[in-house]
């Protein structure tokens, strides 16, 4: 980036009034319109105080996350230029604070409620899966949200030895939507209510339209009775990653040597496998009334030269139960494929929660439920504008869309939008609006 003057000596004034700094944020605020997500946030949200226009808070809230804001006060940046006559309702972050901090447990129920239903009308639009009759996989997992102060009423130490919340979420494979979350304190074991926790994700799955055949994914955190049996339970079919303690060790030591199949893997030579896999039957919790025998599925890395590892031993083993019928080296592909949902955690704190702003733990679920609202929101609209942008990240949306920045200004009683000259994603954009535009007005 360079120029034939020089840059030092260019003026900048604070002045222009008709400028819309996140004017892209254009085709979200119409699809929460379309979806009567105010409305919907007024009628289930009852706060015993600061409860009055809950829904202009919360959609102030989402507004500021997708354009980037990871604080209370970030949600200034929708109160500059002529944003206000675009966007109207806009509360000031001393507002939203009063708002947050006003929360019980009983309100981020309420909070959650409203996720459910609004993922619900979400689907219903187009805004998710392509076919809600097809498979559906979750992805189950949990993440340490660091805090750096020792007033954060509920942080605490857990096994990465940081000081912060410990929540669990748990996302379409399909769409990167987080389809339920939950904030926890920071000392809470990684599958603590998990078994509550798919309980009620596969309950909003359904709700949500999803009729389909459902498959859970999670690693070893999740790997219990509870997890296991209660995917059972409502005929969900699991891949968990196993612990090698001494019944997996000796059930991997006891398959032939002629069972392992070679699949792809950047080690690999024409005469040297780089990773094989291969299965066995195994019965999980062995001596309980719970006893189940799945799928015992392993793969075995050769390590990379040079490495420690390689000093001590000729194979790495990762294995997984799973109750699927798929071919083995399908079943275990997919499998790895739960590393996906690490993007989702990552697209979530890159913005809205790279933060858990409030001191209050209630405050702070309350924001990360809005904080899944706004990613979920977010991903619809990427969906319904099709294209490059069908499966981009948060942090693609936002470069190029949500922070377009436009100038309003009014003819034949309208409001128009000046958006810059050759925007590199103009089609997408007006392919969003177009989307949106044609859903079904609230009734």
């Amino acid at each position: 980036m360079r120029a034939s003057h020089d840059l030092s000596r260019v003026g900048v004034r604070f002045d222009e009034p008709n400028l819309v700094p996140s004017a892209g944020l254009l085709p979200a605020a119409a699809l929460a319109q379309r979806l009567d997500l105010e409305r919907l946030v007024d009628d289930r949200l009852s706060l015993a105080a600061h409860g009055h226009r809950s829904g202009a808070k919360a959609l102030t809230v989402l507004g500021s996350m997708l354009a980037g804001g990871d604080s209370i006060r970030d949600v200034d940046v929708l109160r500059t230029g002529a944003t206000d006559e675009v966007f109207d309702g806009v509360r000031a972050p001393s507002t939203i604070g009063s708002w947050l901090r006003a929360f019980k447990w009983s309100n981020v129920r309420q909070l959650d409620a409203i996720g459910r239903e609004l993922l619900a009308r979400t689907w219903a639009a187009g805004g998710g899966p392509a076919d809600l009759a097809a498979p559906l996989t979750i992805d189950i997992d949990s993440t340490i949200c660091p805090v750096y102060g020792r007033d954060k009423q509920g942080a605490g130490f857990g096994y990465t030895k940081v000081r912060g919340y410990h929540p669990q979420l748990a996302v379409c494979a399909q769409t990167g939507q987080v389809l339920f979350s939950r904030l926890r304190g920071g000392s809470a074991g990684a599958a603590r209510g998990a078994a509550s926790f798919l309980t009620e994700t596969v309950s909003r799955v359904r709700h949500a339209g999803a009729t389909g055949p459902l498959t859970v994914r999670a690693d070893s955190a999740f790997y219990s009775q509870a997890v296991l049996l209660t995917a059972r339970k409502f005929d969900v079919r699991f891949s968990v990653t196993v612990r090698h303690n001494r019944r997996i060790r000796a059930a991997i030591a006891a398959i032939d040597e002629d069972a392992w199949t070679p699949i792809p893997y950047w080690l690999s030579s024409p005469d040297v496998s780089g990773a094989d896999v291969a299965e066995t039957s195994y019965t999980c919790f062995a001596g309980t009334k719970q006893a189940l025998t799945v799928r015992l599925v392993v793969r075995r890395v050769r390590p990379t030269p040079g490495s420690q590892l390689a000093l001590v031993t000729a194979w790495d083993y990762h294995a997984f139960v799973t109750d699927r019928d798929l071919p083995l080296a399908e079943v275990e592909a997919d499998h790895r494929r739960h590393a996906v949902v690490e993007q989702t955690i990552a697209e979530l704190k890159s913005a809205g929660l790279a933060h858990l702003p409030s001191g209050k733990f209630m405050a702070n679920a309350a924001w990360l439920a809005l904080a899944v609202l706004a990613h979920n929101l977010g991903r619809a609209v990427g969906i319904l504008a099709g294209g490059r942008l069908a499966k981009a990240t948060a942090t693609t949306l936002r470069r190029t869309l949500f922070t377009m920045p436009a100038r309003l200004v009014h003819s034949a009683r309208r409001r128009h939008l000046r958006a810059p000259e050759r925007w590199p994603w103009r089609d997408e954009f007006n392919a969003a609006l177009t989307a949106i535009a044609a859903l079904p007005r609230p009734a």
